[in-house]
């Protein structure tokens, strides 16, 4: 029998630190108990359809350091990489054959004129191929308000940026100390891109060295506090090539990171009922059904990678990510096989906006 502590914290309408805290912490009949929970509640408020959007890893090429990150720019132990135009074409056409309503360009962060422009060329030939049709979302870092009103201006309706780690002294011991790497520059873009009126998204990595169950708790009320519409969180995948590889020794494993994010993923669903959450590919990392699990308990986005073949394996966020060798048409086949083994349905052909942006 689960504890009654917690059947009473997941009656409240509002949640106090305490009680994400004690949420986070649950095990055995209370984490089922946590779980069945935000599936009734993902069931309520956004429905069991499950939003594709077809990503392309546009670029690899990185002027950040951040000491966690595989493709960071000090890491020369790897092929540098730029997806061209027509690349981007081709999966576009891939994307509006099989009824995708949205997609995601995601990369390394630079800021110049020319990617710019080049991520502003991408926007406009996805817009002009599906019509208007297609949802657009980037990752492309941090950008001046110009450079990000542009892009929205283009028609990008969606940013996400995560900010990794809300705690502002962890965020310090996970990137070097220079204007490059601000905590307040990052909060500053987020807020920037909701003046702007993007669909804004964050996120953090779970089970990082020097995290603990407090940052996390103040993670899901700095995402409630801010707003964000959709977030892409996962468990920390260590990557030998990095500064913080030397600090994994010691750190709580794979399987209880994998764990955690389940946790993180269940909760917020419950703080933040009707918001998009993605099932992200570092669950799948560290358990083949992980995607699956994240949908059946609270997330509503998959992200099948369709990036051309031959640069996933440089795209080495961290070791051991899946995928590599999949096809176009293997990505999407896994993903359509995760959601209607989680019991949901695949929104063919759907835009999937946060309705929590619609709401507001």
């Amino acid at each position: 029998m689960a504890n009654p502590h917690l059947k009473n914290i997941l009656t409240k309408e509002f949640f106090e630190k305490e009680d994400i805290r004690f949420m986070l912490e649950a095990e055995g009949l209370d984490k089922a108990e946590l779980f069945k929970y935000a599936a009734e509640i993902k069931r309520q408020y956004v429905g069991d359809e499950v939003y594709l959007r077809g990503l392309i890893e546009y670029s690899n090429i990185c002027k950040k350091d951040c000491y966690y990150c595989g493709i960071r720019c000090s890491n020369k132990n790897f092929n540098r990489y730029e997806v061209s135009i027509d690349e981007i074409k081709e999966a576009c056409d891939f994307a509006i054959k099989n009824r995708f309503g949205s997609m995601v360009i995601q990369s390394g962060e630079l800021q110049s004129e020319n990617f710019t422009e080049k991520i502003l060329k991408a926007i406009l030939l996805i817009k002009n191929k599906s019509n208007g049709k297609m949802r657009i979302t980037l990752s492309c870092g941090e950008q001046t308000p110009e450079v990000y009103k542009k892009w929205f201006d283009a028609g990008a309706e969606r940013y996400l940026l995560r900010i990794e780690a809300s705690n502002p002294e962890l965020y310090k011991k996970l990137h070097p100390e220079n204007k490059l790497h601000s905590y307040d520059q990052r909060v500053e873009s987020l807020k920037q891109l909701k003046a702007i009126g993007f669909q804004t998204g964050t996120g953090v990595m779970i089970g990082l060295p020097f995290q603990t169950i407090n940052d996390l708790a103040d993670d899901i009320l700095f995402m409630r506090d801010f707003d964000i519409d959709m977030c892409g969180m996962g468990p920390y995948i260590e990557h030998e090539s990095t500064p913080l590889y030397k600090h994994t020794k010691g750190l709580i494993s794979l399987e209880n990171r994998y764990q955690l994010a389940l946790k993180m993923i269940a909760v917020l669903r419950i703080v933040m009922k009707d918001v998009n959450i993605a099932s992200t590919t570092a669950l799948q990392a560290i358990n083949a059904s992980g995607k699956k699990c994240a949908l059946e308990i609270g997330a509503n986005v998959i992200m099948p990678n369709i990036t051309p073949v031959k640069y996933k394996e440089e795209y080495h966020l961290y070791k051991d990510k899946p995928g590599e060798g999949l096809s176009v048409d293997n990505e999407l086949d896994y993903a359509i096989k995760a959601i209607k083994n989680a019991g949901c349905e695949v929104a063919f052909g759907s835009y999937g906006d946060a309705l929590h942006y619609l709401k507001r």
